[in-house]
Formats: structure tokens, sequence, C-alpha cells
């Protein structure tokens, strides 16, 4: 999963910009080719930045929004995302991360340790995330890759399921 923040000042705080910032996702079969890359959207968040070093934040992540690369939300594989197979969106409406820590690699360059929140589980995650700020703006671009059967999203995968074969799916999803 890659994501990108767009952030304007408030004192210390910088609030998401929801129409400049998505989380994008990338899932794929353990063998072949099959992959899909799609988006899913921030309902809100906020950085906190002190002596412009990140030191927290949360995100929340309007799971309803996800959609295939194409922008499609009314499609077979963008339903099947949202049923108990995957996300269970009925019931876990939102995904939310609470960042706890940032530790400067460089002044762009940042590891990032975190609470991710999916269909009510919280699992600790650490990623590398790049941020800059100008103009009174925070940008950061981060990659997170998750197993995502620690989430309980078991659809096909090799760990729970003996005779997939060729059908199982990788289990790290990836979030940029």
């Amino acid at each position: 999963m890659t994501s990108s923040l767009s952030l304007h000042a408030g004192n210390e705080k910088y609030v998401v910009d929801t129409k400049e910032s998505v989380v994008k996702w990338t899932g794929s079969n353990l063998i072949g080719s099959n992959s899909h890359i799609g988006y899913v959207y921030i309902s809100k968040g906020e950085l906190i930045i002190e002596n412009d070093q990140l030191i927290g934040g949360t995100a929340e992540v309007d799971m309803n929004t996800i959609e295939d690369e194409n922008h499609g939300r009314d499609n077979g594989l963008i339903n099947h995302l949202k049923n108990p197979d995957f996300f269970e969106v009925k019931k876990f409406p939102f995904s939310a991360i609470v960042l706890t820590k940032a530790v400067s690699i460089n002044s762009e360059n940042k590891k990032v340790t975190g609470n991710l929140t999916i269909k009510g589980i919280t699992q600790p995650v650490t990623f590398p995330a790049k941020m800059e700020v100008k103009d009174g703006i925070v940008k950061v671009n981060g990659r997170l890759v998750i197993d995502r059967t620690k989430w309980d999203v078991r659809y096909k995968s090799g760990k729970f399921y003996d005779l997939l074969a060729d059908q199982t799916i990788l289990n790290s999803i990836l979030r940029s």
C-alpha cells in the first residue's frame, strides 16, 4: 500500500487534505500474473510535527470508497473485497492507523511505527516513509506491506487452505 498525504498547517498539527490524499493498494495471486491495483480514500486524519520532526498522527480510511485502478466501485472485484471474504465493509466501514513513533533516517526518510486497525483488529506496523515540508504544507509518502491474515482476511490464503494450488492469493497487501 502506498499512501500520499497532503496536509495543511495548524500550529503543530497538520490536518490531512482528504481531496489530495489516497491509499493505493495492490493484491495478487501467489503464483501467476493475476494482480489487482486500486485505491481507497482517507476520510480524516492529522499529523503531529514538532521541531520539523514527525512525532505522531492518525488517518481514518473509509472502506466504502475502495475502488479498482479504473476507479470502479461497483463491480465483481470490489463487491467481493467488501464482503466477509475480505474486508466485511458493512460491519467494519473504517480502517485506521495511529502513528506512534517516527525515527529520522535522514532529513527526508523516516521509519514510521504505528498501529493499524482493519476489521476491528489492531496490529503493530513499521514502514518507510518520505516526508517533505514546503511552504507550510507537509507531504508524506509511505510504503506498507501487510500480511492480511493478521487482520482475519483469510480468503484463499495458503496459510489456511492446503489444496488451492495456483488459486492461492498472496497474503501480502501492498499499501502505498
